[in-house]
């Protein structure tokens, strides 16, 4: 469920959606989210100082106290 709210999100906030790319590695305790664009959009899904990138983690957290589970976003370029 967090991979596809990490892909909405994204895909909202690039001008290349389809270069969006979403890779969960599920842990024991943990689940990582990797997440790809385009290098030209890189700074859009960051934001200035982190802010919507921050902002993307928080929701997650939220979204995650349901499994238990901590949720880990990785933003890749």
């Amino acid at each position: 469920m967090e991979k596809d709210l990490v892909e909405y999100i994204a895909k909202t906030l690039v001008d290349d959606p389809s270069e969006v790319l979403v890779n969960q590695i599920e842990g024991e305790k943990s689940t990582i989210l990797e997440l790809r664009v385009a290098p030209e959009d890189l700074g859009k899904v960051i934001g200035k100082h982190g802010r919507i990138a921050k902002a993307i983690r928080t929701v997650l957290s939220a979204s995650s106290t349901k499994t238990g589970k901590r949720v880990v976003l990785e933003i890749l370029d």
